[in-house]
């Protein structure tokens, strides 16, 4: 009974209030935007707003079983666990496709989607291996058992193909960097090999956001490539990651004339080096975008097409982000009141999947701009909290995985809320807490309870 009184007495109520709070503003909205007259009834399991109660009660359930297992439980079965949903996402390719994607296992609305839970399975694991090593002895080996960690479940994603979750996979490597892991003992490794060269620090581990920025312009550089020729040489068609490679090639041979001609000896050594490495990822990088873009369903090409401008099709291919915004801006600043969305309401149905994916659009028109603003600032409230969660922890463990919940629902929060408004491409992610779907439920309910219960222990735990 005392370890009962000091679980609730240790529990982050501010985070437990704001995670009832979206699922209830996520239930009304559900429930007016699908709302059916012939059965009124919240409870009415055969409407859209009575699954979703089912699925509520459901992951409550789950939230508090997580919650009265003992926190060294994920420590320790952090592998099994792991390996059983990468078990469940090679099964879910040899299932029959669902609206072109092999992600679900199950019957139609009953199913899970496993690539949900994996996101949870892998941070324990990361967690638990990041936790276990000594960070001040890091080796290119860690690095690459860690990176293991999270490319598996993100290639068997999008094999799917689901870009959406492959795309919020990619939040595991803020997690890491935020820990240490950078990629210098990669870079150390290769300089050591060269003659004469031995440097402690090394210039892309400490400029990973510049650098990151820079791949993510080149990764939408190698698609706009992919459709008109660069046009530097005269007669050679650049097109594509073709065209990229070709670019930072004479660009790093102008860097390496320039430097050789007008660096100090130290100079040339150091920023020649930066440049081969800065051209073999660049070009490395713009050739993996070019073949996973290649690869994508037609679907999910079109829709970042689209969304760069690559295409034009308002009334086709981009009815949805197009009506979308249409439905957002109606709204106004006060919104048309509960129950009356007329542009994103399913009877309409001028708004497809306005209870999933777009499950943002009824609510701001309902609510206007100020109940946008409101909802936003939810969400940044429960994101901040999770920081302050995570850097009070005495743990690794408990830090690591703190990190990974709060750049998940970061992640879902900003491309769901971008797609909605026209700012991000639609990619099938659905709103945290908010959108109608079982999977989506559970799985941040687990992963939130789970976050509960290591922080309302983390007293206990020294490392």
């Amino acid at each position: 009974m005392r370890k009962s009184n000091s679980l609730i007495n240790n529990l982050d109520w501010p985070l437990l209030i704001g995670f009832l709070t979206l699922i209830s503003f996520g239930l009304m909205t559900i429930y007016s935007v699908a709302f059916n007259e012939e059965n009124p009834s919240v409870f009415s399991f055969s409407e859209k707003y009575g699954k979703q109660i089912m699925w509520i009660f459901l992951s409550l359930f789950l939230g508090v079983v997580v919650f009265l297992i003992d926190s060294d439980v994920y420590k320790k079965f952090a592998l099994p666990i792991y390996l059983v949903t990468i078990g469940l996402l090679v099964l879910v390719l040899f299932m029959p496709p669902i609206n072109g994607a092999r992600a679900w296992i199950g019957v139609g609305s009953m199913g899970i989607q496993p690539a949900e839970f994996a996101k949870i399975t892998t941070a324990l694991l990361l967690a638990k291996y990041v936790s276990d090593i000594n960070l001040k002895l890091l080796s290119s080996y860690n690095i690459l058992i860690a990176l293991v960690i999270i490319v598996i479940p993100m290639g068997l994603i999008l094999l799917q193909p689901d870009a959406g979750t492959f795309v919020v996979f990619t939040a595991f490597f803020f997690v890491l960097y935020r820990e240490g892991l950078t990629f210098d003992p990669f870079i150390l490794k290769f300089i050591n090999l060269l003659p004469k060269v031995n440097y402690k620090n090394t210039w892309i581990g400490s400029h990973f956001i510049p650098i990151l920025f820079v791949l993510v312009f080149l990764s939408i550089l190698t698609i706009l490539l992919g459709h008109k020729n660069l046009g530097i040489i005269p007669g050679l068609p650049l097109y594509g990651s073709f065209g990229i490679i070709v670019s930072l090639f004479l660009v790093s041979v102008l860097g390496i004339l320039f430097i050789q001609k007008f660096g100090t000896k130290r100079e040339k050594v150091k920023i020649r080096l930066i440049i081969i490495l800065s051209f073999i990822v660049g070009s490395a990088s713009s050739y993996f975008v070019e073949y996973s873009f290649v690869h994508l369903a037609d679907h999910q090409k079109d829709r970042i097409e689209l969304f760069l401008g690559l295409k034009e099709d308002p009334n086709g291919k981009d009815y949805n982000r197009n009506r979308a915004m249409a439905a957002v801006g109606s709204g106004g600043f006060s919104g048309k009141g509960y129950k009356n969305a007329s542009v994103s309401s399913v009877k309409t149905n001028h708004v497809p999947e306005s209870e999933t994916d777009f499950i943002f659009c009824p609510f701001a028109e309902e609510w206007g701009f100020l109940g946008g603003a409101v909802l936003l600032m939810i969400y940044l409230f429960i994101i901040i909290r999770i920081l302050v969660i995570a850097e009070r922890q005495r743990s690794t463990f408990n830090r690591i995985y703190a990190y990974s919940v709060g750049m998940f629902i970061f992640y879902h929060f900003a491309i769901n809320i971008g797609m909605n408004i026209g700012f991000a491409p639609v990619i099938g992610i659905p709103l945290p807490f908010f959108s109608y779907g079982g999977s989506s439920m559970m799985s941040f309910s687990i992963m939130v309870f789970i976050l509960l219960k290591l922080d309302s222990q983390r007293r206990h735990v020294l490392r």
